[in-house]
């Protein structure tokens, strides 16, 4: 379901939003059978969007898109260090959408609809501050919980909502600032050894055991709830480029 097309708040550029799993749920393993949304560039195969730069209007300054470049050899931007993988859901529903196989919720209550009585998360590509939050406050007003990081919160055209979103902390700073305003955030570390008393691991790490999944989780809610923040070991196929100090 297409829940918003319209300018990216970041830079200006046309963006889509598209909820799925809203049938048949997912199969992530991780996160659970949470609905989805992807966060993409409207026109521009996301594969080159990351490439040539073009992504800061979903994923604004979050340092995992990498460095962009025209290298022949690449098919991604350089030292990319974001778990996502582009190639996979995000370009299959960005093609998908091309093919206009995608219905549009045409208000706020079919976009409610869209997340009644299910877990939400935000941004499962892109950064869902670069969306006007009264989409988000739609598709969450009639779900049991969600989960959303944020990159953007210090941007001034960004629509961060600390309720909602987790700040993105990419070094122990970054947190600590955050946590001086009152707000919880999700840290990338190098090891556990890493951690703050602020701190707990991410439940659903390998590092944690894989207790549980994100659906059945539900720490990662912003500061609408009162719980430590989070933290996760660098992982995925950009792990060997993550900086966290």
């Amino acid at each position: 379901m297409i829940i918003y097309e319209g300018p990216s708040l970041l830079d200006g550029q046309q963006i889509v939003v598209i909820a799925t799993g809203i049938k048949s749920k997912s199969s992530n393993g991780k996160t659970g059978g949470m609905i989805q949304t992807w966060i993409l560039l409207r026109d521009i195969d996301p594969r080159e969007a990351n490439k040539s730069g073009a992504d800061y209007a979903i994923c604004g300054q979050c340092p995992h898109r990498g460095k962009a470049t025209t290298a022949l050899d690449k098919a991604l931007a350089a030292e990319r260090t974001c778990y996502v993988i582009i190639f996979q859901a995000p370009l299959n529903v960005w093609k998908t959408y091309h093919r206009g196989n995608y219905d549009r919720a045409v208000d706020s209550e079919a976009i409610a609809n869209v997340g009644k009585d299910r877990k939400v998360r935000l941004g499962s590509y892109g950064d869902p501050a670069a969306v006007p939050a009264y989409v988000w406050e739609a598709l969450l007003s009639k779900s049991i919980g969600r989960t959303g990081y944020s990159h953007q919160s210090g941007l001034d055209n960004a629509d961060f909502v600390a309720d909602i979103m987790m700040i993105s902390a990419d070094n122990m700073a970054m947190a600590q600032g955050a946590w001086a305003n009152g707000h919880r955030t999700f840290r990338v570390i190098d090891s556990v050894d890493d951690m703050d008393a602020n701190e707990v691991l991410c439940p659903a790490s390998k590092e944690a055991g894989e207790r549980t999944n994100c659906e059945n989780c539900g720490l990662c809610a912003g500061s609408s709830i009162k719980a430590k923040s989070i933290a996760i070991v660098a992982h995925g196929n950009g792990a060997k480029y993550a900086t966290t100090k």
